[in-house]
């Protein structure tokens, strides 16, 4: 394979929840793909992939989240290291010196809401330039790291994924599925990334070889009790859920969890037609989930175990 012939993928992440997703997309759309195999934390290993593959684009979709969810990270602080640091600085500087460029699929979870100017509430989001304030996380602690080291690399695109939800509202890692099977959810307003919709819009990014920094979220916010009144209006009308306030969630999770708005000028820039978040998850999740009501009521009683 030559670089003339068009794009060659090669792809960090095969087994997580945004690298089988890239696959499908990109076999879909009968791209060259390469899935590596490569640990990031081998440095000899990822260069001997490269090598093997000579790609003209990295995805990274890999990293560690911990599960079921952060609070892992908490306690695996080390493995959390290696993986989502030292590995994707690895993965980052090989790409470098090779002029390959890659794209970095990260988190937004690295910012909150404050009391001033990113006031929850007053529409003022975090611009990718502005200098992460959460860390209240041992995840988002690491992962603010990295971002501000990869910024040094003119070959990277760093993705600040939020909250990502897909249309299948079983699936444990969809940020739905999360607060469908709690009675109690707290109520606040974030930017989410809707990944049939943007998904697409990253491997585009990746062929016009965009880098720096960018919020990988649909435009607005949308809060819980938001997105379960629009399950409870397309799916099951008989849906109940409570709410409580951070203070009262902080006494079942380890780490307390970013709630931001992250503001989306340069992506729109890029993609004129992206939706807003409202707009995608009707479009993308609750209107296709609508046509086959039963099955999926059906499918989240089960999940839910009520």
């Amino acid at each position: 394979m030559t670089k003339e012939d068009g794009p060659v993928f090669l792809l960090f992440g095969k087994s997580g929840w945004i690298g089988g997703l890239l696959t499908e997309l990109l076999t879909a759309e009968g791209a060259r793909l390469e899935l590596a195999t490569a640990r990031l934390e081998d440095r000899a290993a990822i260069i001997a992939e490269i090598e093997r593959v000579k790609p003209t684009h990295v995805l990274n979709a890999a990293g560690m989240t911990g599960r079921p969810n952060v609070d892992w990270c908490e306690t695996h602080k080390v493995e959390t290291i290696r993986s989502n640091l030292l590995g994707c600085l690895n993965l980052a500087d090989v790409c470098m010196a090779r002029d390959i460029h890659m794209t970095n699929y990260a988190t937004g979870c690295i910012f909150h809401y404050d009391d001033d100017k990113f006031a929850q509430g007053n529409g003022v989001g975090f611009k990718e330039s502005d200098k992460p304030n959460f860390t209240g996380s041992y995840y988002s602690y690491t992962k603010a790291i990295v971002e501000d080291l990869l910024k040094e690399y003119p070959n990277v695109l760093t993705l600040r994924v939020r909250m990502p939800i897909i249309q299948d509202i079983t699936y444990p890692r969809n940020f739905i599925t999360k607060i469908i099977k709690y009675d109690k959810v707290i109520d606040i307003p974030n930017s989410m990334t809707v990944l049939p919709e943007l998904l697409p819009y990253s491997i585009e990014m990746a062929k016009r070889k965009l880098t720096g920094i960018m919020n990988f979220t649909n435009p607005g916010a949308v809060s819980h009790n938001e997105i379960l009144q629009m399950y409870k209006d397309y799916i099951d009308p008989e849906f109940k859920w409570s709410n409580f306030t951070v203070e009262e969630q902080a006494k079942v999770i380890v780490a307390p969890r970013s709630n931001n708005l992250l503001d989306t000028k340069r992506i729109e820039s890029e993609f004129p037609e992206i939706l807003n978040i409202h707009d995608s998850l009707k479009k993308f999740v609750f209107a296709p989930l609508a046509e086959k009501k039963e099955e999926t009521l059906a499918g989240v009683k089960e999940m839910r175990g009520r």
